[in-house]
C-alpha cells in the first residue's frame, strides 16, 4: 500500500459525494462507504486502485501489483484526477471575502476539484456530447469503452483509441461527423504530451485545443478546466449563470464576468464550486 499526499485542507468525503452525483462519470467507478475504486489505463496496462482517506492524503491499494512504471503513472494520474496537489489557500481567502460566496466555501471546505481521469477522456467526451442529449453521448462513450474491453470498464488509452479506424469509430458512436472529428482529433492529440498541456503557457494550450477538429472555444475551456485543471478563465455560459444566480441573485452575463474576474487565476475554481455545491453539500 502506498499513500498519495494531499494538500490540506482536503476532505475525501466531499470527493466521494461529488462522484456519486456527477452524471458524466456515473457508474465508471465504485464508491462504497468511505472508499473509491477506480480502474484506469497506465503504462499500457489496466490498473485497479482502491483509495481511502489517510493522514495527510489517501492510501492506495491495487487489485493486482502493477509494474513499477504503471504504478508511477497511475499514482500521478490518480493524484491529478482528484486534485490532491491543489493549494486552495488563496482561493479560500478570496472566497471568504465575497459575502455571497463565503457560504459556498464553507459548505465545500476541503473539496478539491475532481477532474476527468485524463484530459484525453475529456477530449473524447467533449466531442461526443456536442448537440445531443446526455444519454446519447453516454451510450456512445460506453460503446468505446466496451470495444476496448478493459477490466472494470477502464476508459481506453490513446493507443487503444488510435487502433480504431474512422469507419469503426463512426459505427461505434453512431455519428459520421463525430467519428471523423474524433479520428482526426486523436491523431493530433498524439503529437503532443499531457505534461506539456498541464504546464505550458495557458494561451498556448488553449490555442492548441481550439485547433483540434470539433473543439471550439467552449469545448477548449471545458477541457482546460475539467481535464487539465487550468483555472485561469471561467466561461460564462447558461449553466454558470444559473448556478451563480442561485448564489448571488439574478445576474447578467456582464456582472457574472465582473465577479469572476475578481478571482483572478482562480476563476475556474470559483465556477466549479458554484456548479458543484449542490452535489457536494452534505
Amino acid at each position: 500500500m502506498t499513500t498519495l499526499p494531499a494538500k490540506a485542507p482536503f476532505d475525501f468525503d466531499a470527493t466521494l459525494r461529488f462522484l456519486r452525483g456527477f452524471p458524466p462519470t456515473s457508474g465508471e467507478q465504485r464508491v462504497e462507504g468511505d472508499s473509491l475504486t477506480k480502474a484506469l489505463r497506465a503504462g499500457g496496462q489496466t490498473v485497479v486502485a482502491t483509495l481511502k482517506a489517510a493522514e495527510g492524503g489517501l492510501d492506495v491499494s491495487y487489485a493486482a501489483p502493477p509494474t513499477p512504471a504503471a504504478e508511477a503513472e497511475a499514482a500521478d494520474r490518480l493524484s491529478f484526477y482528484l486534485g490532491l496537489e491543489d493549494d486552495l489557500a488563496e482561493f479560500y481567502e478570496l472566497g471568504r471575502a465575497d459575502a455571497a460566496f463565503a457560504p459556498v466555501v464553507a459548505a465545500l471546505h476541503g473539496y478539491h476539484q475532481v477532474k476527468f481521469p485524463s484530459p484525453l477522456e475529456n477530449l473524447v467526451w467533449a466531442i461526443l456530447c456536442q448537440r445531443v442529449p446526455m444519454p446519447v453521448a453516454t451510450k456512445a462513450k460506453q460503446a468505446l469503452v466496451g470495444h476496448a474491453g478493459n477490466e472494470l470498464d477502464a476508459f481506453p488509452d490513446l493507443d487503444q483509441l488510435l487502433s480504431i479506424g474512422q469507419d469503426e469509430l463512426t459505427a461505434l458512436i453512431g455519428n459520421a461527423t463525430k467519428g471523423a472529428r474524433l479520428h482526426a482529433a486523436l491523431r493530433r492529440w498524439a503529437e503532443t504530451d499531457e505534461r506539456h498541456l498541464r504546464t505550458a503557457p495557458y494561451g498556448e494550450v488553449k490555442e492548441f485545443l481550439q485547433s483540434l477538429p470539433g473543439i471550439g472555444p467552449w469545448s477548449a475551456n471545458f477541457i482546460l478546466i475539467r481535464g487539465l485543471g487550468r483555472m485561469d478563465e471561467a466561461p460564462v455560459d447558461r449553466e454558470l449563470l444559473r448556478s451563480a444566480s442561485a448564489v448571488y441573485g439574478p445576474l447578467s452575463e456582464g456582472r457574472a464576468r465582473q465577479i469572476a474576474a475578481t478571482y483572478g487565476p482562480w476563476q475556474g475554481y470559483w465556477a466549479h464550486y458554484l456548479r458543484a455545491v449542490g452535489l457536494v453539500r452534505a
